[in-house]
Order: structure tokens, then C-alpha cells, then sequence
């Protein structure tokens, strides 16, 4: 399967990239995460407990299931003040 990965704000900074295609077999967004895991060095910063994410436009858990051609969206918590 190919998805559309897009990454914002301190994780696009951190990876040097807003997006990109990933293809492969990924049953759920954290399957697809741990899949970029692996490439180490900057790639350890989608590892935070408090990463977020977004399946096709919508919020959701990294459990959520993935379809080929879904776009999926990591993002750190905002906070503010």
C-alpha cells in the first residue's frame, strides 16, 4: 500500500521534510510509525509518548487502521499559555 505522510511544525523541522509517500504493509498509523522508527537519528523524535496524529483529515489514535491511499498526518501536542 501507498499513503501520503505529512509531518508539521517541530517534526517538519526536526526531519527536514513536510511529506512524503511511504509504501508498504502497515495494518495501523503506529505500525506505520515504528516503520519510520527505524531509520534512527532525527526519525526518533515521532517516538514522544505525546505525538498526535490525523487519518485523512480527522484526529485519531495510533491504532487507527490504515487503506491504501489514506494520508496520515503526525504532529506534536500544542500547548500554549
Amino acid at each position: 500500500m501507498t499513503l501520503q505522510v505529512q509531518y508539521f511544525a517541530r517534526y517538519r523541522e526536526a526531519l527536514g521534510l513536510d511529506g512524503e509517500q511511504v509504501t508498504g504493509e502497515f495494518a495501523t498509523i503506529d505500525d506505520l510509525r515504528q516503520h519510520l522508527l527505524q531509520r534512527a537519528g532525527a526519525w526518533q523524535v515521532l517516538a514522544e509518548q505525546s505525538v498526535m496524529c490525523a487519518r485523512n483529515q480527522e484526529l485519531c489514535a495510533l491504532d487507527a487502521p490504515l487503506q491504501a491511499g489514506d494520508e496520515v498526518a503526525f504532529f506534536p501536542t500544542v500547548t500554549g499559555g
